[in-house]
């Protein structure tokens, strides 16, 4: 079976095309942001270089492949849509974005969803790709947080959660149960260094799903990179939802966590 790969930022990509190509799959992978991780190129079968904006030539190049699956993964920042010249879109975008009621995440995404289904094109979920990835219940580090540390990943993880519910962003920093930084659309290491700075460190961070999460797109993920803006951040620890948060680059970031003495709870 082939799969189109449609690719953010981030190591979990590549990570996604790894696991998939083991149990069979033929890997055609579209970095549609700059700056996709390197090893995406050698990890997938065919990779291309087309940018979100070019909705028509992506989807005749998945048909070029005979593609009729496909799985979005990795970080899009929404920054991306409104950097002048950062994205010129085809015609095609331009229609789909114009008949938009409003530019929030899933509102965008469902749209492109549609126009893959349309022709023909399945959106697979993440999570049916990659279980491997998602963590259990439990405490991922050395150091299990505080009492004052769960109270305030208590505390976060519901914020995340309503946060969430209005589709804004899905990452929280809190400090003494009262919240130091939402995410918006600067994406979730802007945020944690935001509230990092505003706590003046000893921060916990939460990351959630949204209430009524879309599997196919933007599930939570989290890896080394988050850990390295959470130590910017002088953050003490996070907290992340079991079943629905994909972890890049595990060993990697919990031994980096582990060293900088963060705890990491999943619930």
């Amino acid at each position: 079976m082939i799969l189109g790969l449609l690719s953010g930022v981030g190591h979990l990509p590549a990570e996604l095309a790894d696991a998939v190509r083991q149990q069979g799959y033929e890997v055609v992978a579209i970095g549609v942001v700059p700056e996709i991780d390197p090893g995406l190129f050698s990890a997938a079968d065919v990779y291309y270089d087309i940018n979100i904006g070019k909705i028509g030539k992506i989807i005749s190049t998945l048909k070029k492949h005979e593609v009729t699956h496909v799985t979005m993964i990795g970080k899009v920042s929404k920054e991306v849509l409104y950097k002048a010249g950062a994205i010129v879109p085809d015609l095609r975008a331009i229609k789909l974005l114009a008949s938009l009621p409003d530019r929030k995440d899933d509102t965008i995404m469902n749209a492109i969803v549609k126009e893959l289904e349309g022709e023909g094109i399945e959106v697979m979920d993440q999570a049916d790709l990659i279980k491997p990835l998602l963590p259990k219940p439990g405490v991922l580090t050395k150091r299990a947080p505080t009492p004052e540390e769960l109270a305030d990943m208590e505390f976060g993880f519901e914020v995340a959660k309503s946060l969430g519910g209005l589709d804004i962003g899905q990452t929280v920093v809190v400090k003494n149960k009262a919240v130091m930084a939402l995410e918006a659309i600067e994406g979730t290491d802007a945020c944690i260094l935001r509230g990092g700075f505003l706590g003046c460190g000893g921060v916990i961070v939460a990351k959630t799903a949204k209430p009524n999460q879309d599997k196919r797109f933007d599930m939570p993920g989290f890896g080394a990179n988050t850990v390295k803006s959470m130590v910017s951040a002088g953050a003490t620890g996070i907290v992340l939802e079991a079943g629905s948060t994909i972890i890049a680059d595990r060993e990697k970031a919990i031994k980096l966590a582990d060293e900088n003495n963060i705890t990491i709870l999943v619930k």
